[in-house]
């Protein structure tokens, strides 16, 4: 029996080639693995079918939107997961889970070499490979776009050649990822990052400053995971799709930035997320409320590494699993109600409550009602700055 290559396949122009072009490469056969983590576009069974046109002997495409959003945008979203505190992960959150449905599916059909599309230039060549290292060290590797030097153009020459059956001539000027936590813009004319970005590249958001009314929904978390919109029970997936909707048509969402790549270069990338930075707006208010000071102070730099983590391909790293296990403790009391305001491209919470509060009016309040000692305060003031003078007063003392 022939050796089988297990190929990571979108259904597009270069995964497509990938599939006559690896068999002739490698004299294996090919399987094509397509997943739906909510990006849209074509029907899967569409795509099932181009991959066996293509040339796959087998051909899977998994609904794993479910599985996405509780098992993938639910810790990240519980993690406050902003790389560089802006991003919100949207491609590095679906490669660790393309490449476990790759491995199942190598573990099934015998394959013994895993493909991508990814070029070498990109974060993704980096977060296939350690996944797949983590999960499967046995299986080879091989990226075309990378291994072979595939470019666009012999891309499409090829497919032209082979007659295969895909649309060669169609040609977005962009790069573009999406999928339900977001979506991903780059290349073309973004590349001269003093270029601002056009209207017409946008997808999941509407323009921010056209005049409509303000939204406003209530978000309900159970232990940092959002259970219920507006009163009404939902699924992580309902959740974000109705983030994604309303916030999206309030121009939630939109970013643009220049972004340290893992490879070492900067790249400037054009991010749609509206329910992402809805949901995460919401839930870090409620953390506000319901998580004591120093577990926050320090939940913030763990938050901060965990994204970095993603971000770098480390999903099924040590350290990653062990951050997990401090977010799931720290979130064990940030449940209840978060109200936001989607207006004008902006997330703004109005109003929170929850029966964790760590919030005492009495505590709080200047007015009638104040509970609060205010006779303890002044030994409490002297003696924490009593490190402060002492030093001052070392230092005048020997002339400083």
């Amino acid at each position: 029996m022939s050796e089988r290559v297990v190929l990571a396949y979108s259904g597009g122009l270069d995964t497509s080639v990938a599939i006559p072009y690896l068999a002739e490469q490698t004299g294996a056969e090919v399987i094509a693995v397509a997943l739906d983590v909510g990006q849209g576009g074509e029907d899967m069974e569409v795509i099932r079918k181009r991959a066996l046109e293509c040339g796959a002997v087998e051909a899977e495409v998994v609904d794993a939107r479910e599985e996405f959003a509780a098992e993938y945008c639910v810790p990240a979203l519980r993690a406050n997961a902003l790389y560089m505190d802006r991003y919100p992960l949207v491609s590095a959150l679906s490669r660790p889970l393309i490449v476990k449905h790759l491995v199942a599916a190598a573990r099934k059909h015998g394959g013994t070499i895993v493909s991508h599309g990814c070029t070498g230039k990109g974060n993704d060549q980096v977060r296939f490979e350690i996944g797949l290292g983590a999960l499967a060290p046995d299986l080879k590797v091989i990226a075309p776009a990378r291994d072979f030097a595939w470019t666009r153009d012999k891309a499409i020459e090829y497919a032209q050649g082979k007659g295969l059956p895909i649309d060669v001539t169609a040609k977005s000027p962009y790069s573009i990822d999406q999928n339900l936590w977001g979506r991903a813009v780059e290349t073309g004319f973004l590349e001269d990052i003093w270029n601002a970005p056009i209207e017409d590249l946008y997808s999941y958001t509407a323009d921010p400053t056209a005049p409509r009314d303000p939204d406003e929904v209530v978000v309900t978390f159970d232990a940092g995971v959002p259970v219920a919109v507006d009163g009404e029970t939902v699924t992580p997936l309902q959740a974000v799709l109705e983030l994604n909707r309303r916030a999206g048509a309030q121009g939630v969402g939109r970013l643009d930035m220049v972004e340290d790549r893992l490879v070492g270069i900067k790249s400037r990338e054009v991010y749609e997320a509206p329910g992402a930075i809805a949901l995460i707006a919401a839930h870090q208010e409620l953390e506000n409320v319901t998580v004591e000071r120093d577990l926050a102070r320090f939940k913030r730099g763990v938050d901060q590494r965990w994204a970095e983590l993603v971000y770098d391909g480390l999903w099924f790293s040590p350290l990653k699993d062990s951050l997990d296990a401090f977010i799931d403790s720290a979130q064990q009391h940030v449940s209840g109600d978060v109200r936001v305001v989607l207006h004008g491209g902006r997330a703004t919470v109005t109003g929170r409550r929850s029966e964790a509060s760590l919030y005492d009016f009495g505590m709080a309040t200047y007015d009638t009602g104040d509970t609060f000692d205010q006779s303890l305060a002044k030994g409490f003031v002297q003696l924490f700055g009593l490190p402060s003078r002492m030093a001052a007063a070392r230092d005048t003392r020997l002339g400083k």
